[in-house]
């Protein structure tokens, strides 16, 4: 029994090894998560742009309703 307490760690150590190795030439995952963070940049890079287009817009939209607000109180 002490024999085999003995071997634990280096049997942990190798499956780890061992594990990480096959993780590092499995790439049946990696093109998906390449595509969602992609995915993920695009679309906040397209509300940026949105967002920075239309908020002179907005902004003058906005005065126009407080200024009518303004001028019917």
């Amino acid at each position: 029994m002490s024999n085999k307490i003995s071997k634990l760690p280096l049997a942990i150590k190798y499956a780890i090894i061992g594990f990480l190795q096959n993780f590092k030439k499995d790439e049946r995952g990696l093109s998906g998560v390449v595509v969602a963070v992609l995915l993920i940049l695009i679309a906040v890079l397209a509300v940026v742009l949105i967002w920075g287009f239309l908020s002179g817009w907005l902004e003058d939209l906005w005065n126009q309703i407080l200024g009518e607000a303004a001028g019917i109180a």
